[in-house]
């Protein structure tokens, strides 16, 4: 009976042990490149550009979660409606794939292409939300629709499910917006979305956000919410720039202690003169 001498086995370990490596390097790479082609995905589905108005800025930051392909589905829009008012809209669809990512899309898609019907935040959420169970599918999607009006600075907003945005004035005042808002997209036919009117003064800010920024392990909800408070609170009355604004409450989302999604959008009233000053605080 013949017998291995111990080279051999240790030739045979060794030979074993590379094409392991070699297998585990090739799975890392295809990984890699999911994730790559994920994350291009959900950057793709988002605008580009952002509208201008003369007496206002509007301003985001986004900060996508991958794990593997967990990509998330937080979008942010902001988009000249066909009247000249801007929309902005900022979401948040259930799961974290490229199912959830693609539902992001559909929404998106959906929401500009009816704005170009009716830019009323109350009805474009009533009809995005029959047109996607129209399309079927078991997902959802919370959003905040706002319309602004440069003319006057007055914001028409309405809630599907979503969390409340924050306002802040440049004489110090700050809260949290108190409207009544409806359930989620894609849950029910036939539901109604109320609006709530605000004018954004001149200074003014209003903070857009998604709940990766405000929620996690690490901080509750409405200790989340009390955090960008302040941050829009200070920066309304130093006179910082929307664009900085953002920046501040997204670098906050990093203590809420988990990886998901984060999305901020930030509207403000620069004062620049010849602009509108409406006076009516929210």
């Amino acid at each position: 009976m013949s017998r291995k001498r111990p080279t051999d086995d240790g030739d045979e370990l060794l030979a074993r042990l590379g094409s392991l490596t070699a297998q585990a390097r090739e799975r890392a790479e295809v990984q890699r490149s999911h994730v790559e082609l994920a994350i291009a995905l959900q950057r793709g589905m988002l605008p580009r550009d952002l509208p201008a108005a003369r007496g206002f800025r509007v301003a985001v930051q986004y900060a996508p979660a991958c794990h593997g392909l967990n990509v998330g589905g937080d979008w942010y829009d902001a988009f000249t409606l066909p009247d000249g008012r801007i929309g902005l809209s900022i979401g948040d669809v259930q799961g974290h794939n490229m199912e959830a990512t693609a539902f992001m899309g559909q929404v998106r898609v959906g929401l500009r292409a009816l704005a170009s019907v009716t830019g009323e935040p109350g009805e474009l959420l009533a009809r995005t939300n029959d047109l996607l169970l129209s399309l079927g599918g078991d997902l959802f999607a919370t959003c905040t629709f706002m319309r602004l009006d440069p003319a006057n600075g007055v914001l028409e907003s309405a809630r599907a499910g979503h969390i409340p945005c924050v306002w802040a004035t440049a004489d110090g005042r700050s809260g949290i917006a108190q409207d009544q808002g409806g359930p989620p997209l894609g849950v029910q036919e036939g539901m109604d979305y109320p609006v709530t009117r605000y004018r954004l003064t001149q200074g003014g800010v209003f903070v857009l956000l998604t709940d990766g920024v405000v929620e996690g392990p690490s901080m509750s909800v409405e200790e989340g919410l009390d955090q960008v408070v302040r941050l829009a609170g200070i920066a309304a009355v130093a006179g910082l720039e929307a664009g900085a604004l953002a920046a501040a409450v997204l670098k906050g989302a990093e203590r809420v202690g988990h990886d998901d999604d984060a999305a901020v959008l930030v509207v403000g009233h620069d004062g620049t003169p010849g602009g509108p000053e409406p006076q009516v605080p929210p």
